[in-house]
């Protein structure tokens, strides 16, 4: 005796109930976990003065410092020399008072002191993290 089977659509088998709980309960997440930026601004509030508090200036950026292969000194594009970089480093420390992002991009092919030169006019400035860039070749097959 055979059996009857009606066929069915794969539409209509599927079920999508828990597919719009799952973007329900992401979207709640969302709005739970991210911070609106008019929060900080919506209370009327009197703040505190401090004596020395510092302006920032700028907004906060990474600030590269390269060296070529001769061992010149660059910042924005312009070639400085060693009070050049002082001077440079200074004015970015005096713009933004919370610790810059300062990055030294050195050829490898330049003597190690300009690298020391720049490192010793951050230590001057009180930038205190300078970091040093790398390519990244050479490094191993466990780092790529």
């Amino acid at each position: 005796m055979p059996v009857l089977m009606r066929k069915r659509s794969a539409i209509s088998s599927l079920s999508l109930t828990p597919l719009i709980d799952i973007v329900f309960l992401l979207l709640i997440f969302f709005l739970v976990a991210s911070r609106f930026a008019e929060e900080d601004h919506e209370l009327d509030v009197d703040l505190p003065t401090a004596s020395d508090a510092q302006v920032l200036v700028a907004k906060p950026r990474t600030v590269r410092v390269y060296i070529d292969s001769k061992g010149a000194f660059y910042v924005n594009r312009q070639q400085l020399d060693v009070e050049g970089i002082e001077r440079a480093l200074r004015q970015i420390v005096a713009n933004n008072p919370a610790n810059p992002f300062v990055v030294i991009s050195a050829d490898q092919r330049c003597e190690y002191q300009a690298v020391v030169t720049v490192l010793n006019a951050c230590n001057k400035v009180g930038i205190s993290d300078p970091h040093l860039s790398t390519d990244g070749e050479g490094m191993g097959p466990s780092t790529r």
